[in-house]
């Protein structure tokens, strides 16, 4: 189904993943609101609101930036409102903002903690949230509005908790946004699903990690594939909510067969597997 002229509000998207999403849907027609925090360039991290405007009208689609913390509850009613405003209205949600720090529990400080549940968990809830009222009213205009949290499958193997306890529950935290969420608003017409990489993502908060190498990872345009689909398919089937998808699974299911495009080295056989999937 097309997603020409919808409007999707999107969290953290100047730069990786949420950026490939909204220049995926841009090409597509939508129109993209982006919330995120970076207006200055920043050597180690690329990318600020004012080129990822450029990049998604350069896609083809309208982009309104929005400089917001969206751990602020305030700062971020008013950037979801003035988004419905610009847009006249907003059919999805991409909460993809999130903060990560691989460390076990001695060696993490509060403030590192603080952080990922104030990102992960509370802006997505926050978000959520704010943009409710926006999500109704496009679900009675019949247009099959989503949210859609970057966030992965519960598995409760203990292997993915001992090592960093702190970032597992942060993360979990927003995929347990979609297993309630999905239940809460289904009675209204919002489809709420979760998408997750079934490989590692060579974004650059990937390459911060160390071990990670370009030969280990796929590049963000898999992500963004596999949202455009699972946003178009909610249009055609609004009953698709609560769902856990990882990205290769989805293309495949869509007919897709071929992945070697999406590999941050071509032909690379040493592909890892994403964090939560045994």
């Amino acid at each position: 189904m097309s997603l020409n002229n919808k409007t999707y509000f999107i969290t953290g998207a100047s730069r990786g993943i949420g950026l490939e999403i909204a220049c995926k849907l841009a090409a597509q027609g939508a129109n993209l609101a982006i919330a995120a925090k970076t207006v200055d360039p920043n050597p180690k991290l690329p990318g600020t609101l004012s080129s990822a405007a450029q990049a998604i009208e350069a896609a083809g689609g309208r982009c309104l930036p929005i400089q917001c913390d969206i751990r602020d509850e305030e700062a971020l009613k008013i950037a979801v409102d003035r988004a419905a405003d610009h847009f006249g209205g907003i059919d999805g949600v991409i909460n993809n903002a999130s903060a990560i720090f691989l460390m076990p529990t001695e060696l993490t400080p509060m403030k590192r903690f603080d952080l990922m549940f104030g990102v992960n968990v509370r802006g997505t809830f926050a978000t959520t949230q704010a943009a409710l009222p926006h999500l109704k009213a496009s679900a009675k205009a019949g247009r099959n509005p989503h949210v859609l949290n970057l966030s992965p499958p519960l598995n409760m193997n203990p292997a993915w908790f001992g090592p960093h306890v702190a970032y597992t529950m942060a993360k979990y935290g927003m995929s347990m946004c979609v297993l309630g969420h999905a239940r809460e608003f289904k009675p209204f017409g919002i489809a709420v699903n979760a998408l997750w990489p079934q490989t590692g993502i060579y974004t650059a908060a990937m390459q911060m990690i160390p071990g990670v190498q370009p030969e280990h990872c796929r590049n963000p345009a898999i992500m963004a594939d596999a949202a455009s689909v699972i946003l178009s398919k909610t249009l055609a089937d609004p009953d698709s909510t609560g769902q856990f998808f990882l990205d290769e699974a989805v293309l495949r299911a869509a007919g897709q067969t071929e992945f070697d495009q999406y590999s941050t080295v071509p032909g690379s056989q040493s592909i890892q597997r994403d964090f939560f999937l045994d």
